[in-house]
């Protein structure tokens, strides 16, 4: 009985430790398994990824500019920019080239944030971060991406400048569509009816702004705007003897010239087969009209390039405020780097707040938007002449 005992005993303990082993195998292979999946599962999300973002910037000039607004060359110095003069690093699982293009697809086409990613196979919470920091990135670079203002010179060729010397280019404000919440509707709802932001900017002969400011509500006024830039310590600074084109929404005062009211100034009322000019006043708002036209010129562009600034999006009104900044610094970027804009090719097919302070250094401004008898002879001057020397 003993013995018995002793064999049932050890097949019980046999089992139990086969048992045992054949459970770790088990456990074993089923990590082995996970472990490989999840392996696996990665790496088949970076060729996808790769694809994407090479077919974007790698593929033709034609594709880069159809979904990035920019072609091959521009987009590498863009990066390269960012890298040497913002400090934008490649992060965790993307390089700086893919948090460039993910930015640039919500610019370009308004795309929300699912879009974005399911296009670049990547998290929301992914998507969003990376769009943040390379919006604060482009922000930083405000002082190498906003030209200087140049001011025309006695010598200056060009038929539609050469009769405004001194002038530093053309100013005006536009209306860009905001999402905000119910209690501030009233204060930012236009005259059209739309909520939107009234921004001021001001674009040189190159159609590269200057200056621009947004944020005031769509319900201000245009020369309550130009006031309230003008009146801030770090605002708009135009040296005092020059000054911007302007239309009638704007006084007549010193910096800032206007047309005459009441004779015929827009450009279809100039266009072919209408009457040419018959006084000074005439010539002088004809002209006018052709160069301040500039400005007009520049916001058609960057609302063609930027498909953000065409509706209101969904973040906070400052984010929102900061991606308006973030388009006007990227078209001076294409504008000057890209020789031959499509965007403004495309527009002549068709019917037709930052501030530049260390570049006047030591000179005086213009310290108020006030009308006065002695510009309203300057712009009286400036017509006699061209009358004289039409």
């Amino acid at each position: 009985m003993l013995l018995v005992d002793i064999m049932d005993v050890y097949r019980v303990e046999t089992t139990v430790l086969v048992r045992r082993y054949m459970n770790a195998r088990t456990r074993r292979a089923k990590r082995i398994i996970l472990e490989h999946a999840r392996r696996c599962s990665v790496l088949s999300k970076i060729p996808r990824q790769e694809e994407h973002l090479g077919r974007l910037v790698n593929f033709s000039d034609i594709d880069c500019i159809s979904n990035l607004r920019m072609d091959r060359n521009t987009f590498g110095r863009l990066c390269r920019l960012l890298v040497d003069r913002a400090g934008l690093r490649t992060g965790k699982v993307l390089g700086v080239e893919e948090q460039l293009a993910i930015f640039l697809s919500v610019l370009s086409h308004h795309q929300k944030n699912r879009i974005v990613r399911f296009n670049f196979v990547r998290s929301g919470s992914t998507v969003s971060y990376y769009v943040n920091k390379v919006l604060a990135a482009i922000l930083s670079l405000h002082t190498v991406l906003i030209p200087k203002a140049t001011p025309v010179t006695d010598d200056c060729n060009d038929h539609r400048w050469k009769w405004f010397k001194g002038c530093l280019g053309a100013l005006d404000g536009t209306h860009i569509n905001v999402l905000v919440g119910d209690a501030d509707k009233p204060r930012y709802r236009n005259r059209k009816g739309q909520i939107s932001t009234n921004t001021l900017a001001a674009c040189d002969r190159n159609m590269q702004f200057v200056f621009f400011y947004p944020g005031w509500e769509g319900s201000a006024g245009d020369s309550r705007v130009l006031r309230d830039a003008v009146a801030q310590p770090d605002g708009f600074k135009v040296p005092q003897g020059c000054y911007y084109l302007c239309d009638n929404g704007y006084a007549n005062s010193n910096g800032f010239l206007t047309p005459f009211r009441g004779v015929r100034y827009h450009l279809k009322e100039w266009g072919p087969g209408t009457a040419i000019p018959q006084n000074p006043r005439e010539m002088f708002n004809m002209r006018h009209t052709k160069a301040r036209n500039i400005i007009e010129r520049a916001f058609a562009v960057l609302k063609m390039r930027w498909g953000i600034l065409r509706s209101a999006s969904y973040y906070p009104i400052q984010t929102q405020i900061r991606l308006i900044m973030s388009c006007f610094l990227l078209h001076n970027f294409i504008r000057r780097e890209m020789e031959n804009d499509p965007i403004e090719a495309e527009l002549d097919g068709e019917t037709m707040p930052f501030a530049q302070d260390a570049e006047f250094e030591g000179q005086e401004f213009v310290e108020s938007v006030e009308p006065s008898a002695q510009w309203t002879q300057t712009r009286e001057e400036i017509a006699q002449y061209m009358w004289n020397n039409r």
